[in-house]
């Protein structure tokens, strides 16, 4: 039997720059502006308190600074001069604020803003950090810089935890005050990005598919106090130490769902390598259409049993959306 020869251009290496295409992190959606963003973007910076660590938002913020933001963020994407991404939380989709990057040849300056009552919950971090990897990735850049001022040090603690590092501090004018200020300007090349991106852990877990009599698939949904709250999952959890997958899973069914599964009937369907930028992810999904007792929820989640061509709507964290296609086309 002959061999078929291979596809001599390769495989594609990735897409270089970003033509608007959903970035999905574990809490957030990254996407381009949009004109109807304009009201809620102004509502959400009319508010002292955040832009005041910024340099070159005005304060009061008004309906014609919101326009002329967004705008501009097209523009200036369009001319290939910025990256600018609205953040979304993924479940309810709410704007709540804005990171983007303004590049020049091979070196670019990143910022963000977030929305006072998302304060806290580590989205400034997530944003920046997914910015980061757009900026290296798929537009190449050598060297990535940021401004803080140094009496804020929630974003010095975004950019430290990105893996920036202080490179200088010196007088900057404020082009929305009309005054010079002192700013702490922080740094990250490509190497020491590789680097940070190499030290991160890579996480195992274990899920299963359980599928009913009726062709039905159960999912659970994160309770409050956890990450990625309010999403929905397939069943599972982590490995603990020598831990096998199908061990993992007798053991985290019993746990959330009170329900006796034996490796046996378990059967391999799929898995999940996915990329969370603080740690990354591998995740083998198995079928399982028997097992012994009634699922209920025992660690405050709340269960759900959906029929496959339904999946897709349920918001699910990022690393289960390619399985949802696996699990319909083999169900």
């Amino acid at each position: 039997m002959g061999l078929t020869a291979p596809d001599e251009a390769g495989c594609p290496a990735g897409e270089d720059g970003w033509q608007g295409a959903a970035l999905d992190t574990a809490h957030l959606r990254l996407r381009p502006l949009v004109e109807s963003d304009s009201a809620e973007v102004c509502r959400l910076l009319n508010d002292w308190e955040v832009v005041r660590s910024t340099s070159n938002l005005p304060f009061p913020y008004r309906p014609a600074d919101a326009d002329a933001f967004v705008a501009t963020a097209k523009a200036e994407m369009a001319g290939g001069r910025a990256v600018v991404c609205a953040i979304e939380e993924r479940v309810g989709g709410a704007l709540v604020g804005c990171v983007g990057a303004t590049l020049g040849g091979d070196s670019a300056e990143i910022g963000y803003w977030i929305a006072r009552r998302a304060w806290g919950r580590g989205y400034a971090t997530e944003a920046v950090r997914r910015c980061l990897r757009l900026l290296f990735v798929n537009f190449r850049q050598s060297l990535v810089w940021a401004s803080v001022m140094p009496d804020n040090p929630a974003s010095r603690r975004v950019m430290d935890k990105a893996g920036m590092s202080f490179h200088q501090r010196r007088p900057t004018v404020l082009p929305a005050r009309g005054v010079t200020a002192d700013l702490d300007f922080l740094i990250i090349d490509r190497p020491g990005w590789e680097a940070h991106r190499a030290a991160r852990p890579t996480l195992l877990v274990a899920a299963a598919a359980l599928v009913d009599r009726d062709g039905r698939v159960l999912l659970c949904r994160r309770p409050a106090g956890k990450a990625m709250a309010g999403q929905w999952e397939f069943p599972g959890g982590k490995l603990h130490p020598g831990e096998t997958p199908e061990a993992a899973l007798e053991r985290e069914l019993a746990e959330e769902l009170g329900i006796d599964v034996t490796a046996a009937c378990l059967a391999p369907l799929a898995f999940a390598s996915h990329d969370y930028d603080s740690f990354h992810l591998l995740m083998p999904l198995f079928a399982c259409r028997r097992w012994r007792g009634l699922p209920e929820p025992r660690e405050g989640q709340q269960l759900a049993w959906v029929r496959p061509p339904r999946l897709a709507d349920y918001v699910m964290p990022p690393a289960d959306l390619p399985l949802v296609a696996i699990l319909r086309d083999w169900l």
